[in-house]
C-alpha cells in the first residue's frame, strides 16, 4: 500500500473509530463498504482496511460475506476501562505528589479552581475539558509518559460517557470535591492518600456512569413498553 493509501485509510480509520465512540454508529449498527465509501467519498479499499483496524480494536465484528457490525463500547467494556484506570491513575496521582513542584501544584489548584467558576456560572459545556484538562496535567506531573500515553488512550473510549455523566445533578459537586482530595494530598506530597483518592475518585465515576447507564436502559424500555 502507497504512503498516500496508508495515510487515507488512517484517516477513514479515526474517523468511523470517532463516530462509534460518539454514538454516532450505535452497537448493533450494520455497516457495508460502499455505503460508508460513498458516505466518506473514497474507494472500497481503504474502508476494508479500516474496518479490519477496528476489529483489532473489538469495536466492530466482521462476518464473512455479510458486512461488519458496530459493537460500540458496552458496561463491561466501561467497567474494565475503568478499573484499569483506576489503577494506573492512583499510581500517577502517587507519583505527583512525590515529584511535583510547587508550580506544579499551584497549576493544578487553578485548574480545579476555574473548573469551579465554569460550573457557578453555568458553563456547563466547559466542565468536561476542565475535567480532562485536570486528568492530563496530574498525568504529566508524574512524568511517567507511557502512563500519559496509556491513560489518555483509555480515556479517548469513553469520552462520550463522560460528557453525559457530569450533566448529572450533584456530580459536579462530587468530582470538585474528589479532585480537591486529590490535589490537597498532593500538596501534603502524601503519595499513599493521593492514590487513594484518586482510585477512589475514578471508581466513583465509573458507578455514576454504570448508573446512569442503567437509568437511560430502564427509561427506554418503559417507552417502549408505553408503546404496545
Amino acid at each position: 500500500m502507497s504512503d498516500s493509501g496508508a495515510n487515507l485509510t488512517a484517516r477513514v480509520y479515526h474517523e468511523l473509530r470517532e463516530e462509534i465512540l460518539k454514538g454516532t454508529y450505535a452497537p448493533g449498527t450494520a455497516l457495508t463498504e460502499l455505503g460508508l465509501a460513498e458516505a466518506l467519498g473514497v474507494s472500497r479499499t481503504p474502508v476494508r482496511e479500516a474496518l479490519r483496524q477496528l476489529e483489532l480494536c473489538e469495536l466492530v465484528k466482521i462476518t464473512p460475506n455479510k458486512g461488519a457490525v458496530v459493537l460500540g463500547i458496552t458496561t463491561d467494556d466501561i467497567r474494565d476501562i475503568y478499573e484499569i484506570r483506576s489503577l494506573i491513575e492512583g499510581i500517577a496521582a502517587e507519583r505527583a505528589a512525590k515529584e511535583a513542584s510547587e508550580d506544579q501544584i499551584r497549576q493544578l489548584c487553578e485548574i480545579i479552581d476555574l473548573t469551579e467558576f465554569y460550573y457557578e456560572k453555568g458553563y456547563l459545556d466547559q466542565l468536561q475539558s476542565m475535567d480532562g484538562r485536570f486528568h492530563t496535567y496530574l498525568y504529566g506531573m508524574s512524568n511517567g509518559r507511557m502512563l500519559r500515553h496509556i491513560l489518555n488512550d483509555l480515556h479517548s473510549y469513553v469520552g462520550r460517557f463522560r460528557g453525559m455523566s457530569i450533566k448529572r445533578k450533584g456530580r459536579v459537586e462530587q468530582m470538585l470535591k474528589e479532585h480537591r482530595a486529590v490535589m490537597d494530598a498532593i500538596r501534603n506530597h502524601d503519595g499513599a492518600s493521593a492514590r487513594a483518592r484518586m482510585t477512589e475518585h475514578v471508581i466513583n465515576s465509573m458507578n455514576n456512569i454504570i448508573q446512569l447507564q442503567q437509568m437511560q436502559s430502564e427509561t427506554g424500555e418503559q417507552d417502549a413498553n408505553s408503546d404496545l
